[in-house]
């Protein structure tokens, strides 16, 4: 494919996102008529059916019009007389658009003097009302755009949308210029407009970034700064802050994290608004928010600050305080009472001050529970990927915690993508430095991880292609699972990261990074890792085994940077050699000589020490029965399927619907008479249906700790080398 340079972006970057917006907005929806291409090779239809949507993009940019209705403008065909969409806007500023659009997927449209003239003969029959040389759609709205333009000196403009990154040259110009002589004799109504690939590209991201943000907030008592930002405090009541909720997510844009829902905190909040709203204010910190303009009302001219202050804050955002906004919403919507508490509020105005609006964010997250993570929100290349994302495939990425994360068909979070990348580099010790925790990948700095994974800035296919990777890498290990035990079953555990390296490193990444809408590198890698990770399972373990002679621990290895690498270099080494990968498989599981007694799973997982407080868990519902009777309620909300662990032995699981904590069982019996399960069993096994991020249910973890202690796993369970 040709490349050239618009400016400093890459006009095949262009071609490509503009493609894929057109695809997803007018052509896979079926807003662009096709019925005269049927019957026509593929090879010449896409570029037609590409040239109307490219001609319905540019109708949209210049009328306002909603895709559908710059769909309707298109005309192109056979008998559109040189016009490829006719736009009229009717009303108290009318206007009319003809509209000609070339669409080339190298990015080299050519500007024709041709063209023009057919552009203005065209705009000849209009003027002449000769409306049966077009087609049908072509003769329908040509007689529209002659009927406004007959209502007095209504002005006409002749759009020239190009896919071409350089501009149009001299000769094309003229002819525009030469054409319009013809028409403004008695007055100018007829200009141009030409339209290139970084404008029509501009206009694509600018559909999919999230829309500005306008809140109402009525202040009193309040007082005001004016230097050097423009700032406002005061006091808002809780109802004009519950509306706010409607905005959704897009509320907390440059918050640094997402409401947590129901926690114990927010419980609190949530009991103070409906149980003692007038003390709410005392009780709490209150919210900031920031804007790019404001508009203010003065209730009074002579003494202002003697009423309320009414405000309309433009692209506003809460940077700190959301998980106030989402208690006092809720408390609200349960407890009319709740709507007249006091919450307290700052407004400030950072007008197009982009690093100030984050130093602020920063600034004012300063307090307990806030983590390093959090942060990463603030950086413009996770923003810059969100946006990649979109654009070049169509999928989401979630950047803030708590935000709940896409589901694996539609995109990916920035935790995900960030071990992905840890496990593609070529040096495994990322792979070894994020096995105990992940709170390494957000360090910064020379030593950090972050700036290593994330500058210079991956591309959306590498993050998605190293994302699939480890997902597969995951799938099969969990397939395997019950196949192993003893230090099988710790590598499978614990091994994960150094496993999903070794699988990059066998696997050919050298497309990895290209641009493949088709994801066609993805799906042949995926296609051979279930069979990598089964062989690399026993020759892992075995090199592993032969660090020392005294078995090591397999944890500690998995986790040690040095003794990744040393193992890396012997397992690629060996993969090198004619007879390949080759050791026995030594940790395979052999039949149970009979059967144990059922743990108490919450104490073995206590003891052990196995689960992070916070460690997410999934509902697996118990059989299909079940998943009959329970699909329709817990579709309602999707935190109904959601909770935390929490090391407490009697109630262990944090729901995230309410925020309280439950046994296992109890609230799966909880949740069975929410659901209003008529024939709901009397008893459960609680454990067996909270699953961990893995989709290991608690009792299958439990089960394999106590498996791994009963085989006396050397090492791994005494705590060795």
């Amino acid at each position: 494919m040709n490349k050239q340079k618009a400016g400093n972006e890459d006009v095949t970057l262009q071609v490509r996102q503009v493609q894929q917006a057109l695809r997803t907005v007018y052509l896979d929806p079926g807003l662009i008529d096709d019925s005269d291409l049927e019957g026509m090779p593929t090879d010449q239809r896409e570029p037609r059916l590409l040239s109307r949507a490219l001609t319905a993009q540019a109708v949209r940019m210049v009328t306002g019009f909603s895709p559908q209705e710059a769909a309707l403008t298109v005309i192109d065909g056979e008998a559109d007389k040189g016009i490829d969409a006719i736009a009229v806007v009717d009303g108290p500023d009318p206007h009319v658009y003809l509209v000609q659009g070339k669409w080339s997927k190298y990015g080299t449209a050519k500007g024709e003097r041709s063209a023009v003239m057919e552009l203005l003969a065209g705009l000849r029959l209009i003027d002449d009302e000769d409306f049966a040389a077009f087609n049908p759609r072509g003769r329908q709205l040509a007689e529209l755009a002659k009927t406004v333009m007959s209502k007095g000196p209504v002005p006409v403009t002749q759009v020239v949308v190009l896919m071409r990154a350089d501009d149009v040259g001299e000769g094309f110009r003229h002819a525009l210029i030469d054409g319009e002589k013809e028409f403004n004799r008695h007055g100018k109504v007829l200009d141009n407009q030409v339209i290139l690939s970084s404008e029509v590209w501009a206009s694509v991201r600018r559909d999919l970034a999230p829309q500005p943000i306008e809140l109402t907030a009525d202040l009193f008592p309040w007082f005001a700064i004016s230097s050097p930002y423009e700032s406002y405090q005061g006091v808002v009541e809780a109802e004009q802050v519950a509306e706010w909720v409607g905005h959704g997510s897009k509320l907390f844009n440059l918050n640094i994290r997402n409401p947590l829902g129901r926690t114990p905190i927010n419980n609190e909040l949530i009991d103070t608004l409906t149980s003692n709203p007038a003390h709410f204010w005392y009780f709490n910190n209150g919210i900031t928010v920031l804007c790019e303009s404001v508009e203010k009302t003065h209730q009074s001219m002579r003494t202002p600050h003697t009423r309320p202050l009414s405000l309309v804050l433009h692209n506003a955002s809460v940077v700190n305080g959301a998980q106030t906004v989402r208690s006092v919403a809720e408390a609200v919507a349960d407890d009319e009472g709740a709507a007249t508490a006091q919450v307290g509020i700052r407004i400030i105005v950072t007008g197009k001050r982009a690093d100030f609006a984050r130093e602020t964010t920063q600034a004012t997250n300063r307090q307990n529970r806030v983590e390093a993570r959090d942060f990463i929100a603030l950086d413009s290349v996770q923003a810059a990927i969100l946006e990649e994302m979109r654009a070049e495939l169509g999928l989401e990425y979630s950047v803030r915690r708590s935000e709940l994360d896409p589901h694996p068909d539609t995109g990916c979070s920035v935790v995900e993508a960030a071990c992905a990348l840890a496990c593609a580099h070529p040096d495994s010790q990322y792979a070894a430095r994020i096995a105990t925790t992940l709170d390494v990948l957000w360090e910064r700095g020379t030593q950090g991880i972050y700036d290593l994974l994330f500058r210079p800035q991956p591309s959306a296919y590498l993050l998605w292609n190293a994302v699939q990777v480890l997902r597969e890498v995951r799938r099969s290990l969990h397939a395997v699972r019950s196949r192993y035990e003893g230090r099988g079953v710790a590598l499978i555990e614990h091994g994960t990261y150094l496993l999903t390296h070794l699988v990059f490193r066998r696997l050919d990444t050298e497309a990895i990074d290209e641009p493949d809408p088709k994801l066609e590198w993805s799906v042949q890698a995926i296609a051979q890792i279930p069979e990598l990770v089964e062989e690399l399972l026993p020759i892992v373990a075995s090199t592993i085994d032969g660090l020392s002679v005294k078995l090591p621990q397999i944890r500690a290895v998995c986790a040690d940077v040095d003794r990744c690498r040393h193992v890396t270099d012997l397992v690629l080494r060996a993969a090198a050699t004619p007879d390949g990968l080759v050791a026995p498989d030594k940790y395979r599981r052999t039949p149970a000589k009979g059967k144990r007694r059922r743990p108490n799973a919450v104490s073995v997982l206590i003891d052990k020490a196995v689960l992070a407080e916070g460690e997410p868990l999934t509902l697996v519902t118990g059989y299909p029965l079940e998943a009959e009777a329970m699909g329709t309620w817990l579709a309602e909300d999707e935190k109904r399927s959601r909770a935390t662990w929490k090391p407490h032995r009697s109630k262990p699981i944090l729901w995230a619907a309410d925020g309280r904590q439950y046994s296992p069982s109890g609230l799966v019996a909880h949740m069975w008479e929410l659901a209003e399960w008529k024939k709901r069993p009397v008893a459960n096994q609680g454990t067996k249906r909270w699953a961990t991020a893995s989709g290991e249910t608690l009792a299958d973890l439990a089960w394999r700790v106590l498996g791994e202690l009963e085989l006396d796993d050397d090492s791994d369970s005494a705590g060795g080398a």
